[in-house]
């Protein structure tokens, strides 16, 4: 009884450590990915991807750096976090080129591994967005937090601004639900 109960606790650890397990690993695989993107090689971050790491998100204040992938499907959101509309910057690849070039930019990510450190970011915060061809600054303008059966996100090409998404609240045990916690960034200007 004892080793039962021994066993089925060991297989719900190892369950639980899986997710952030598999999210750190894909961020090194992504990262080499990414090299060889910038490169000039065609490179996906494992043989069966069928997504490309699309551009690196920074926030310095945190010591945070992400490798974002092209397309915001729930299978590469379990790897990292994902572009859902590169408007503007989008080169046809799913790669992040010439990001200054405007537009409206989601990116979306689970808050129990990439997308924690949002609950952390504050107004005023740089983030650091960048592609192939360059790299863009943004600095945290709204927080908020949003029911996603109420409001939908409205996605303006014509607007310069970075979206974070994540659900929330960030320690709640039950996934998906409603509520979305919502960062928007805006250029800044040099």
């Amino acid at each position: 009884m004892l080793g039962t109960a021994a066993f089925l606790a060991l297989g719900c650890g190892i369950r639980a450590a899986w997710i952030p397990l598999k999210a750190e690993l894909a961020q090194w695989l992504i990262e080499r990915s990414w090299q060889r993107t910038l490169a000039g090689e065609e490179a996906p971050p494992w043989p069966w991807a069928d997504t490309r790491a699309a551009g690196v998100l920074k926030a310095p204040r945190l010591g945070e750096r992400l490798l974002v992938l092209d397309g915001s499907s729930g299978r590469n959101l379990a790897f990292g976090p994902a572009l859902l509309s590169p408007a503007g910057v989008f080169d046809g690849a799913g790669l992040l080129d010439g990001v200054g070039a405007g537009g409206d930019i989601v990116i979306s990510g689970h808050r129990d591994t990439h997308f924690r450190f949002l609950q952390d970011l504050r107004p005023g915060d740089r983030l650091q967005l960048s592609g192939r061809a360059g790299s863009r600054w943004f600095a945290v303008g709204d927080l908020e937090v949003v029911d996603s059966r109420r409001l939908e996100l409205v996605i303006d090409p014509g607007r310069e601004r970075l979206s974070l998404v994540t659900c929330y609240p960030f320690d709640s045990p039950r996934a998906g639900g409603p509520l979305r916690y919502v960062v928007t960034a805006y250029p800044v200007r040099s």
